[in-house]
């Protein structure tokens, strides 16, 4: 169950004398997680702004428009009077109308204060909004996902849709288009200002404005190329983090540490190697920008020399004073620009979840779902296939057999050869390749998971505990009396263990239950089983890590308190299996044997030499 120590402390690794000399390769070094690999070239698509813009509502964004637009206009109103203004004569040291000029000044300038607050808590209403939804369909669609999902995707992409990529949506997007939208109506107001002044700047605001268009797409494209690289570099260190935490007794044990240091430190230079060209490309933005505001400066000024007999001083001062602002507005909005794209991609991202294959519904509401069922706990699997992916070959093939109502039947083969695979695929955990499993006349394909999965008890090879107390554990969703639970120890041989605790069943059990034996932990998972009474119970593997009075304490307890329940036990020791009323023998995916105990052992096939190697037959 855990694939971290399993993956990275195999018994294939280097001498341990080798670990604090490892190196890794170029390729380790330079590696992305499968999935960040498949990124989209060039600029974010559209859609990616069209799903954020739709997540929080178009009304919003009406109004928001609006509100920039109203905003802007008592802004170049305020300046216009300004200008208008400084034209009045003046008569005695002073000017006509001088109440007037600052009654309207101040109102306009009021009435902008209230146009600008309203568009930014707008956008940042919206931003609310579209974070809210977008969370919660990523966290629905990573729930819904199918066991192999998790298999396949690294514990650091998840990580970084949940931080980076929802920090972005939570506070850097509506930031950037807040600021973007301002600069966007703030550049409108100054070339209207410009061109009211001196339309003659129109041929040179247009080449111009076309050059500071080529400018931004040249370094969106690339800035958002840049970003999406560096998201890429940075899901190795949060998985090789998140690794080494959680096999981090493992690594003391064996003292690996520098091999994981040093695969930390190759990660971060490589996240580094893309970091530093974004720098660069800023500068190269901030150098362009500069020079192409000064040019629309310089002509704005020149034409108002050349056309200085025709305009007035007021008028002249309000254009040059605006256009003092472009090179600023040109270079924040461009920037702006890049770091909307830049992080929009967090939608993308999230979004890119929503395509990943889904789980069957938890609830159907059909007919044959009752709380009764099963009734018996028949199982018959009626040419039924399973394979984990559709590029691999089938893990089971054509499997035709029927267990009867309230039978123990054990499950023996080798490694591979399709045990866990049955269990696999009676919880739906993997769905059917072809043909189906049916539990008391019902097909379990029709069912919901919820209902399938409620009705079936199982105890895994690692046992799984929760941070909590022992009698959240034994009972998560608070179903049960002190009564019932206090039983179900007594049955698991637990109740005095429980009972020496400190607070009994309050006490506060460690997260996976580290604070207990692994045979502790499964006598837990046991009686677990026993107070959901289900009528299927499988045991997959879980005698394999404790010692044999613990098996022998298990199987008692299943003989004695499962009488009423069909049992499939999974298991690599054979002593118990001869108790049992019969046995499948599985190889290569397929039913080699199915038979009693004894009718295999006269038989003298699989489970013979199975048998006759554990010491159990002559």
């Amino acid at each position: 169950m855990c694939a971290t120590d399993a993956s990275f402390f195999s018994s294939n690794r280097e001498p341990l004398a080798k670990t604090d000399n490892y190196k890794p390769t170029q390729e380790e070094g330079g590696r992305l997680m499968a999935e960040d690999k498949k990124q989209k070239p060039g600029q974010v698509k559209i859609s990616a702004f069209l799903t954020y813009l739709r997540t929080a509502g178009s009304f919003f964004w009406v109004y928001i428009v609006l509100l920039f637009a109203c905003q802007q206009v008592f802004s170049f109103c305020r300046g216009y009077w300004l200008s208008l203004w400084a034209n009045d004569p003046v008569s005695n040291g002073t000017q006509p109308h001088t109440q007037l000029r600052v009654g309207i000044f101040f109102l306009l300038g009021v009435t902008q204060a209230i146009g600008k607050f309203g568009s930014v808590a707008a956008v940042f209403l919206a931003g609310v909004v579209a974070s809210r939804k977008l969370f919660q369909h990523l966290l629905l669609d990573v729930l819904q996902s199918p066991m192999i999902f998790f298999e396949q995707t690294p514990s650091g992409n998840l990580l970084n849709r949940f931080s980076k990529e929802m920090d972005a949506i939570d506070s850097i997007i509506p930031d950037k288009l807040k600021s973007l939208l301002g600069f966007l109506f703030n550049l409108l107001e100054i070339y209207i200002v410009i061109m009211v002044a001196t339309p003659m700047v129109l041929v040179a605001i247009l080449p111009l404005s076309a050059l500071y268009v080529a400018f931004q797409v040249f370094f969106v494209t690339t800035s958002c190329q840049l970003k999406r690289l560096e998201a890429g570099s940075r899901s190795p260190i949060y998985s090789n983090i998140s690794e080494t935490f959680e096999g981090s007794s493992l690594i003391r044990a064996f003292r690996a540490q520098q091999r994981f240091i040093v695969q930390n430190d190759v990660n971060v230079d490589e996240n580094h190697k893309v970091s530093f060209p974004s720098v660069v490309a800023d500068r190269w933005l901030a150098t362009n920008i500069e020079i192409l505001g000064n040019t629309i400066v310089l002509f704005a000024a020149l034409l108002a020399v050349v056309y200085k007999p025709h305009l007035s001083p007021g008028l002249v001062g309000f254009s040059i004073s605006w256009a003092l602002q472009i090179t600023g507005v040109l270079n924040w909005m461009v920037r702006a620009s890049a770091e909307l794209d830049n992080h929009i991609m967090s939608v993308e991202r999230v979004r890119d979840y929503s395509q990943t294959p889904k789980e069957a519904p938890w609830s159907l509401e059909n007919h044959f779902q009752g709380v009764s069922w099963p009734t018996e706990g028949a199982i018959e699997f009626r040419g039924y296939s399973l394979r984990y992916r559709p590029e691999l070959s089938l893990a089971l093939k054509n499997i035709n057999l029927k267990i009867k109502p309230q039978e123990k039947v054990g499950i023996v083969g080798r490694t591979g050869a399709g045990k866990s695979s049955l269990a696999m695929g009676l919880l739906r955990l993997v769905e059917a390749a072809d043909g189906e499993i049916v539990i008391d006349g019902i097909n379990i394909a029709q069912m919901g998971l919820h209902n399938l999965r409620s009705k079936i008890t199982i105890v895994p090879q690692d046992p799984v505990l929760f941070g909590g107390s022992v009698r959240e554990n034994l009972d998560p969703l608070n179903q049960c009396s002190d009564e019932d639970i206090w039983s179900a120890l007594e049955q698991t041989q637990l109740k005095t263990f429980v009972s020496d605790l400190p607070g009994q069943m309050a006490y506060e059990c460690s997260e996976g239950g580290g604070d207990l034996s692994v045979g502790q932990r499964q006598l837990i998972c046991l009686a677990r089983g026993l107070l959901q009474k289900a009528k299927i119970l499988i045991l997959d593997e879980a005698t394999a890590a404790v010692d044999l009075e613990t098996d022998l304490q298990i199987q008692a307890t299943i003989r004695s308190h499962f009488k009423g329940c069909t049992v499939l036990t999974i298991a690599h020791r054979l002593n118990a299996m001869m108790e049992f009323d019969r046995i499948l023998v599985m190889e290569n995916g397929q039913v080699a044997e199915f038979d009693t105990p004894e009718a295999l052992t006269v038989q003298k096939g699989l489970f013979y030499k199975m048998a006759a190697d554990s010491g159990l037959v002559r």
